[in-house]
């Protein structure tokens, strides 16, 4: 029989898959995620969903050409989407190499029971996306007189569950030139390297073979300090490989994103903040999907919980959903460049228009905020359109900084550090009153007893966090002044409050869990079955196996000595029973 997690939707991850995945790689792997599986396309599977080959058909249009490795599952829908995502609107003019993301609904959820291993260490919003795929797109559009339409054009994408923005675009990077040289081979090569990665375990070196060249990689852990960069110090390799150590897994550059407007970005982290519905207006799919993405990385290490498409199309399935003028837009973040989007979301609130990206050398102008009446079409000049007024008052002293920098030639990568500081500073001094708050709620260790259940965490009181503010509010780690107490009563209204929270809820109860195992291991159960009925016991052992089920399901936060100690107390029990009571529990399993 399958066991439910008792802790929310989230953690419906059926056992038995767990043990079916454990059967099939073996106990090492469940101790090991980073071991070797045994079955051909696990590890390929852990990192990559599909690769897909999208060409333009003269008759058909944009066509899924290739789908590797073959046994990849799409729906039509999700078919249907990745190709039309695929290609630059043609109003775009992309010729040349472009690269760029997207992101869609799955059209039924596809939970790996591994996926819990895997993100067991992962910051909240570095874990696998259950619900979306992301599609990292190297599209290529050059002149070719010997075709009909008298250009080459042709896209490759790995559609992913992984964020791994900045992994994903530099292995297309290095891998997509040679594929459009040598075709299908060499793609399957590619592959059959994923296919020989380790697992994607979170706080390792990681070693990433790719046909000949090496990246190595460090995938972020939740412990981790907030805004710290990870050196990766390359070991010697053969001399014939080519070895590159990316920095980050997920980063974009904030500074080159958020140049043209920077003026707002305290504004458009409030925006971001709060779930505001946004559009971002580009001339390119990459700039339009590199701006979202930094849009949503300005709240990080909060995990933005609304919908966000990097890269949005009419012929998107949501399309009609987003755009619907009966009723009020949604929390999400959209990017666009099509010009219908400038008359079909005219009625959104924010609006975010961006000109050609320049280069970082350039000193942008101040742009100010403008009325949304004043956006007629996507030709509209750069700026942010909105009548939204700021809680905070403005930061002076990061817009001098940034513009010192671009005065003294400071290079990008310097800007990126201080932008994303600032950003982190602002979002934690933001969230520590919550932290604060929320971490009292958690009962005190001494109520927890080994003969009762878990004790229940206190309910979240918003009259009673409020009052925290004047002792414990942000003033203490943050300069600004402004209507604090607003913000965070629009916030809780937010999809970022109620996924934070969640998220938080989940990591208490785990606690709580974990604690209660500790107690349970650190009880003399001998003696109290000398106290009751067989009958008793038995309920016992049934529900002690049962939180050893969930302790492993969900990834508990326990050592494995303390779970190995709850199943020698589990046999010691049983063989107090009689036999035929022993026979059959036993029979039942005993993890």
């Amino acid at each position: 029989m399958a066991l439910r997690a008792l802790t929310g939707p989230d953690l419906d991850l059926d056992l038995e898959q767990l043990l079916d995945a454990a059967a099939v790689l073996g106990p090492a792997f469940l101790r090991d995620p980073g071991s070797s599986p045994a079955l051909p396309w696990d590890r390929f599977g852990a990192w990559v969903h599909c690769v897909c080959v999208v060409g333009f058909d003269l008759e058909l249009g944009q066509a899924v050409e290739i789908i590797y490795p073959p046994h990849a599952k799409l729906s039509d829908k999700e078919k249907t989407s990745i190709c039309y995502l695929s290609f630059p609107d043609s109003n775009s003019g992309c010729l040349g190499d472009t690269q760029f993301c997207f992101r869609i609904r799955q059209s039924a959820s596809k939970k790996n029971p591994l996926d819990c291993l895997y993100d067991r260490d992962a910051p909240v919003y570095l874990k696998t996306d259950s619900a979306h795929y992301y599609g990292y797109v190297y599209f290529r559009q050059v002149r070719d007189k010997s075709l009909k339409r008298g250009y080459f054009q042709k896209s490759l994408v790995l559609i992913s569950k992984l964020p791994y923005v900045n992994f994903f675009h530099f292995l297309l990077k290095l891998i997509a030139p040679e594929y459009f040289d040598k075709n299908e081979p060499y793609l399957e090569a590619v592959c059959h390297d994923i296919d020989h990665w380790p697992a994607p375990i979170p706080g390792r070196i990681l070693t990433l073979p790719t046909t000949g060249v090496i990246i190595k990689v460090r995938i972020p852990t939740g412990q981790d300090k907030p805004g710290a960069t990870q050196i990766i110090q390359s070991a010697d390799e053969v001399e014939s490989q080519v070895s590159f150590a990316l920095p980050t897994v997920h980063e974009v550059d904030l500074f080159r994103c958020f140049c043209p407007i920077f003026f707002h970005i305290q504004m458009l982290w409030e925006l971001v903040l709060l779930g505001e519905p946004l559009v971002v207006m580009a001339p390119s799919p990459a700039e339009s999907s590199e701006t979202v993405l930094a849009l949503v990385c300005c709240v990080s290490p909060l995990k933005y919980c609304s919908d966000f498409r990097p890269y949005f199309t009419i012929h998107d399935s949501e399309f009609k959903e987003y755009t619907t003028r009966t009723q009020a837009p949604p929390s999400v973040i959209l990017g666009v460049t099509n010009p219908f989007f400038a008359k079909t979301l005219q009625h959104w609130p924010h609006i975010i228009r961006i000109g050609d990206m320049k280069p970082a050398g350039d000193i942008p102008k101040q742009v100010k905020v403008k009325k949304l009446k004043n956006l007629k079409t996507l030709d509209s000049k750069p700026g942010v359109y909105t009548s939204y007024k700021t809680y905070l008052g403005k930061d002076e002293e990061i817009i001098k900084q940034v513009q010192k920098g671009i005065q003294q030639k400071r290079p990008s990568e310097a800007q990126c550090v201080i932008l994303r500081r600032y950003f982190l500073e602002l979002t934690q001094s933001f969230i520590i009153p919550l932290e604060r708050y929320v971490a009292s709620l958690m009962p005190l260790q001494k109520s927890i007893s080994p003969w009762k259940s878990p004790p229940q965490l206190k309910p979240f009181s918003e009259d009673e966090f409020m009052k925290t503010l004047e002792k414990a509010g942000p003033q203490l780690t943050s300069r600004l002044k402004g209507d604090w107490i607003g913000l965070y009563r629009q916030f809780l209204k937010s999809p970022n409050f109620d996924g934070w929270f969640r998220s938080r809820w989940k990591e208490m109860t785990q606690k709580l869990e974990a604690l209660h195992l500790e107690a349970l291991c650190e009880a003399d159960l001998l003696i109290w079955i000398q106290k009751h009925t067989e009958v008793e016991v038995v309920d016992l052992v049934l529900k002690l196996k049962e939180k050893l089920f969930q302790a492993k399901q969900q990834c508990l936060p326990v050592k494995q000595d303390t779970l190995q100690k709850l199943q020698m107390h589990i046999e010691a029990i049983i063989l107090s029973l009689p036999e035929d009571l022993q026979s059959i529990l036993l029979k039942n399993g005993t993890t």
